[in-house]
């Protein structure tokens, strides 16, 4: 499912509008990422829980290569999925 497939779901289930449901789309995606670059947490209890993780600098190797080269350290996004998001998968 891509980005316009879940509007049109969003729309469908909703009974609102294509437009409607994009902008509700693009404002829940907008905010969890504002959330997560102030290095906040956004839960949705039994679905999963947004947050960032700083992943330290290392060192690593270029498989073509094999020579030794320094990756730099990131903050990066993780998703933990809630208990029901995970029984329903299961």
């Amino acid at each position: 499912m891509n980005k316009s497939d879940l509007i049109d779901a969003m729309a469908a289930d909703a009974g609102i509008s294509k437009a409607a449901a994009k902008a509700a789309l693009d404002s829940f995606t907008g905010n969890v990422t504002k959330t997560l670059k102030k290095g906040g947490k956004v839960s949705l209890v039994g679905w999963g829980t947004w947050s960032t993780s700083q992943r330290s600098a290392r060192t690593g190797r270029n498989p073509q290569t094999g020579k030794t080269i320094n990756i730099a350290a990131k903050t990066v996004a993780k998703f933990k999925p809630g208990a029901t998001l995970a029984d329903a998968v299961n």
